[in-house]
């Protein structure tokens, strides 16, 4: 298991950085549009209504969108989540956390992609 983690470590390092970008810079923003300005006025209610997210959420666009936000996060909180344990000297069972925290992000993603799908 070790050996296909090192070789899986490039694309889950890419996988990481988008969970980055998207964690840090454009989840926070759609919090401060939704959660914040519109129900303080501040923005057109009919802006963030749900028939304007409906149409986002159904166009192709807006679908990948919506899955980036799902799964990209998913993938960094695992990767930190396993980074975190080699910290506190688990590098022995490296290959069995790395299997486990990496497979429900998988799973996690794969759920996405059925939520976003079915839309």
């Amino acid at each position: 298991m070790r050996t296909l983690m090192l070789k899986l470590e490039p694309i889950i390092w890419g996988l990481f950085g988008g969970g980055m970008f998207v964690g840090s810079l454009l989840l926070p923003a759609w919090l401060l549009v939704v959660g914040i300005l519109a129900p303080a006025g501040l923005i057109s209610s009919s802006a963030v209504s749900y028939d304007h997210v409906y149409a986002l959420a159904s166009h192709p666009i807006g679908r990948l969108a919506f899955l980036a936000a799902i799964a990209l996060p998913l993938w960094a909180g695992a990767h930190q989540l396993r980074h975190i344990f080699l910290d506190f000297g688990g590098l022995h069972r490296d290959g069995l956390v790395g299997g486990i925290v990496y497979g429900l992000a998988l799973v996690g993603s794969l759920l996405g992609i059925v939520a976003v799908v079915s839309l």
